[in-house]
């Protein structure tokens, strides 16, 4: 039968297959993060060793604080606590660390394809649902639980009930000015629906992502799970092969010639049959903003937020109003007059050069009329903007330039936004209470944010971009 990309990397790691199903994995390179320190604890109780050290790698970044790169800094406890359980953890069973104080430093998802540590045809495992970033190098990467990562931990196999199905979303024709993979990706949610992928592995195809940059398709693969679905994956090219020669964690020499051989035959077969299909056309998506409380709940910036009058049935007009409601705002009204009252440009989803280089050509010579920040995905990519002397365009912008974490994302490490306000963000999720208890997010690209820093509304950055503005 001929195969998908999903398939042969799952057949490729498949270790057994019991008889009620269930299948046992085997994980090429287990990711970890500072909320990591129960799968520590359990092995310590249970008197376990790391079963291969050298294929864990581990960084902080949820707990860790943006105005100073140093443990000190972290002024709660707990916090506290939590970054340096993961020091400890890492230096006594032999982990790869890129702790605070080294520059590799960064967001987990980040620092995974920016080191090499993320490879084509590999079977990749954290204890963070964003996993599906690393899709965007033909791994098949997802997600685990607090227990799963013990499992991991100990193992290096991973138990899965049953195999996910598969399905291809297809994009070609050719982006408009100002449009980003995560026009893209918010299209698709929209689109499909947050729950649209749910059980499956969705392939991304066509020429929009065969044009996209390496980084566009990690935004891409990263808000796979905000459609539902367990993993996000492009087929690795030219494109992937040139991005990962000589990054420190990649084969080298006569291994790399063995790996790019292997790698090239990582594609679905032109006769595979994919159990969904999905096809947008990529002239017609423009600019986009979420407007409610579901990545799915996203128009494009020059529509209106829809009436739940016209929902086709009683729960979904439920839900409708609910975020309606909590986000304060009205059936009817235009996106672009959605007032901000705040801009985080960061995340595992927006937080590389290219996103920094988006927001820096929108912002050069404007001045943010709200409060923003900007949080560097890792200390390498802060270093790379700041000799290219973004960090000095944010500045002088009015934006505060953070060091590299999650921050405003997840707000787990004090970072915020105040209950009510509105916060234009390049993040990933918009859930009730995702930036702080009361706080109403509006996912946008760094284009989009950056946009909306200079006008306290969500705009067109085309606008801006023509000079309308």
């Amino acid at each position: 039968m001929a195969r998908t990309l999903f398939d042969k990397i799952w057949d490729a790691h498949t270790i057994l297959v019991r008889a009620d199903g269930a299948i046992l994995l085997h994980v090429g390179r287990h990711l970890i993060h500072d909320g990591s320190r129960a799968g520590f604890t359990s092995l310590k109780e249970k008197g376990l060793k790391l079963r291969h050290p050298e294929r864990t790698f581990a960084t902080p970044d949820h707990y860790v604080s943006t105005h100073a790169g140093t443990l000190e800094a972290i002024d709660v406890p707990y916090r506290r606590e939590m970054v340096s359980a993961l020091s400890e953890n890492s230096r006594e069973y032999g982990v790869n660390l890129f702790d605070l104080g080294d520059v590799r430093q960064g967001i987990v998802h980040v620092i995974g394809p920016e080191q090499g540590i993320t490879l084509p045809g590999l079977l990749m495992v954290c204890g963070d649902s964003h996993t599906a970033t690393h899709g965007a190098l033909g791994a098949l990467a997802f997600g685990i639980g607090a227990s799963e990562v013990s499992h991991v931990l100990a193992t290096q196999t991973l138990w899965q009930s049953s195999r996910p199905k598969s399905m291809r979303i297809t994009v070609d024709g050719s982006l408009g000015l100002g449009v980003t993979a995560k026009d893209v990706i918010l299209a698709i949610i929209a689109k499909i629906s947050a729950a649209g992928g749910t059980g499956h592995v969705i392939e991304y195809a066509g020429s929009v992502f065969r044009d996209m940059s390496m980084e566009g398709r990690m935004t891409v693969c990263n808000m796979s799970i905000e459609a539902g679905a367990r993993a996000g994956m492009v087929a690795p090219d030219e494109k992937t092969f040139e991005y990962l020669k000589g990054r420190p964690f990649a084969p080298k020499g006569a291994d790399w010639d063995r790996a790019v051989a292997y790698w090239r035959g990582l594609v679905s077969a032109p006769d595979a049959v994919f159990d969904a299909e999905v096809h947008l056309d990529g002239a017609e998506i423009t600019p986009m903003a979420t407007w409610g409380t579901s990545p799915e709940q996203a128009a494009p910036v020059g529509g209106v937020i829809p009436d739940p009058a016209a929902a086709p049935d009683a729960e979904r007009r439920g839900s409708l109003e609910r975020a309606l409601a909590y986000m304060g705002l009205k059936a009817g009204m235009k996106i672009s007059e959605i007032p901000i009252d705040r801009v985080f440009i960061g995340s595992c989803t927006n937080s590389r050069i290219e996103d920094l280089r988006e927001a820096a050509a929108v912002l050069k010579g404007r001045k943010a009329v709200i409060p923003a920040l900007v949080s560097a995905g890792s200390g390498l990519v802060k270093l790379q903007a700041e000799a290219e002397g973004l960090d000095a365009i944010f500045r002088e912008a009015g934006f505060r330039w953070g060091e590299p974490g999650c921050s405003m994302c997840v707000g787990m490490n004090g970072d915020t936004v105040e209950p009510g306000q509105h916060c234009a963000s390049t993040s990933n999720r918009n859930f009730v209470g995702r930036q702080g208890r009361g706080a109403r997010t509006h996912l946008v690209s760094p284009a989009m944010a950056a946009a909306a820093a200079v006008t306290g509304r969500i705009t067109d950055v085309r606008e801006l971009m023509q000079g309308a503005i």
